[in-house]
């Protein structure tokens, strides 16, 4: 079998293409999945100053720890077979990863101070006994929360439909794949 380098044109032509198939979205435009994109985080006080403090840590006493380590494992000799130096590497890009997460979070973040509201729903043609309890958020703030709560993002379908909401009742809003209906329970503080 003969395979051919590409040349210049046929990438040309190729990044072209690509661009011609991409769909510009403005601003807040939900995205083919239903999310609105470039939404920032919404996080409680508490979630937000752990997240610092976590980043803090990390960005300062979790890279020399990773230093060292890497240090070690690297004067135990050939690099090629030692299976420390790439557990420590390892260790350190996932690090790395997590650091540039939370900075870009907290960055980004909206604090929101005050209760947070929790909504109790059920979907068209569930009973009571079937109710969820959702609250609007980041999914960093899930320590601390109940197990039966569920976190959504306020830039999701369901997100942004409750955000609004400040009495029980008939909601209906639309999905990825279509109208959702869904009746509130109760709106309670968390």
């Amino acid at each position: 079998m003969i395979f051919s380098i590409p040349d210049e044109r046929s990438y040309m032509r190729l990044s072209r293409v690509v661009r011609q198939l991409e769909l510009p979205r403005r601003n807040n435009e939900r995205s083919t999945l239903g999310y609105r994109e470039e939404m920032s985080e919404q996080l409680s006080r508490d979630a937000y100053e752990r997240l610092k403090a976590e980043y803090e840590d990390l960005s300062t006493r979790g890279r020399i720890e990773v230093a060292e380590e890497i240090e070690l494992a690297r004067a135990e000799g050939d690099l090629k077979e030692n299976a420390g130096y790439h557990a420590a590497k390892d260790k350190q890009g996932h690090m790395e990863g997590r650091i540039r997460q939370l900075e870009h979070l907290l960055e980004n973040a909206t604090v929101v101070d005050g209760a947070r509201k929790v909504f109790t729903m059920i979907y068209e043609g569930d009973d009571a006994d079937m109710a969820e309890r959702f609250v609007i958020g980041s999914q960093e703030e899930r320590d601390g929360l109940p197990a039966d709560i569920t976190i959504v993002g306020p830039g999701s379908p369901l997100g942004d439909a409750l955000e609004g909401t400040s009495s029980p009742g008939q909601l209906e809003y639309e999905g990825p794949n279509g109208m959702l209906q869904v009746e509130i329970l109760s709106i309670d503080d968390l």
